[in-house]
């Protein structure tokens, strides 16, 4: 197989909560979120909000190479997730958001409906193993995210897309 453009997914989607920010948006921080006079995102109480470190990057750097980006999340902090995304300024980077509660598979069955892109041309990260569960059921491959998204978590999953493809 010579078309290594088959190699690469089509979409890449990011859960939110211990994947792309270290806590749970309904209930380890208090929203609504806003930006602080330094410009640092804060939730109700003023405390300061961060993500894991590399994610800016890794979403700037994705969509710079022409990957589908999206985002599905079964939070119930439908408005304080997507406010985050957008105080973080990752709205740009999502073609896709799928936000609020429910199973994964009706996430990304949204997903493909709207983007046509089959679900075996997907790959997603997530910190959670029930998720990876649902989705091995339909096809997306899940790599399991343990202490956030890194770069290196981003390559080992592009190799691991890739050789499930050379099958």
């Amino acid at each position: 197989m010579n078309d290594t453009t088959k190699l690469k997914p089509k979409l890449i989607g990011f859960d939110l909560d211990y994947t792309l920010w270290p806590f749970w948006v309904d209930t380890h921080v208090d929203p609504p979120f806003s930006k602080n006079g330094k410009g640092h995102v804060v939730d109700s109480r003023g405390r300061k909000i961060k993500p894991y470190p590399e994610v800016g990057g890794i979403l700037k750097q994705l969509t710079d190479e022409g990957y589908i980006l999206a985002a599905a999340s079964r939070t119930g902090e439908i408005d304080g997730a997507n406010q985050l995304l957008h105080l973080f300024d990752w709205d740009k980077y999502f073609t896709y958001k799928e936000i609020y509660p429910g199973s994964k598979i009706t996430h990304f069955t949204r997903i493909k409906k709207a983007s046509g892109i089959e679900f075996k041309d997907m790959l997603f990260f997530d910190d959670e193993m029930r998720n990876k569960r649902d989705l091995d059921t339909i096809g997306v491959l899940m790599i399991l995210v343990r202490d956030g998204v890194t770069s290196d978590l981003i390559k080992e999953g592009l190799k691991e897309y890739a050789k499930t493809q050379q099958k």
